[in-house]
């Protein structure tokens, strides 16, 4: 990253990259980066993929779809989102999003306060490979990953059948 006098370039297709269950994460700009006030990353998202529903009592979330097409729920409302949308999720509210394209999809995420990158760190894979055949195989700690989100203030919905043993 190139910085100076308060700014910051991070070329294309650098940053530092991690696998979060299904999603390649690549930071942008995190909280020290940012003085605290947001986190920035570039998603990617294979074709069915995305988090489980879910709530952040601490932050807000704003993603700008690059490519592909999703399928946004927030609340009971779920809206479809392709190339140049911009979605708003506030803290509180309960939301997700799904990759319903055929390709992968790409948006960059901004998370106003900074912090969330340090869930991510917890629970991610880091990965040198970015590309979707790095991706880890078999499903995660359910237990595990839900006791990290309590921690970092966020609720995930789990699936109707209960956490896996």
């Amino acid at each position: 990253m190139t910085r100076g006098q308060g700014f910051a370039l991070l070329p294309r297709g650098e940053g530092r990259s991690m696998w979060v269950v299904t999603d390649l994460l690549t930071f942008k700009a995190a909280g020290e980066d940012t003085g605290g006030a947001c986190s920035i990353f570039e998603l990617t998202v294979p074709p069915q993929g995305g988090p489980p529903p879910h709530v952040h009592h601490r932050e807000d979330e704003a993603f700008f779809v690059l490519e592909g097409e999703f399928a946004f729920q927030a609340g009971d409302r779920t809206v479809g989102a392709t190339a140049g949308s911009f979605v708003y999720a506030p803290k509180g509210i309960r939301h997700t999003y799904k990759n319903i394209g055929l390709a992968p999809g790409r948006m960059l995420m901004v998370a106003t306060p900074a912090g969330i990158e340090k869930f991510f760190e917890e629970v991610g894979q880091p990965t040198m490979d970015p590309s979707l055949a790095s991706a880890p195989t078999g499903p995660p700690d359910i237990q595990q990953l839900l006791e990290i989100a309590r921690r970092h203030q966020i609720e995930i919905e789990v699936p109707s059948g209960g956490p896996e043993a």
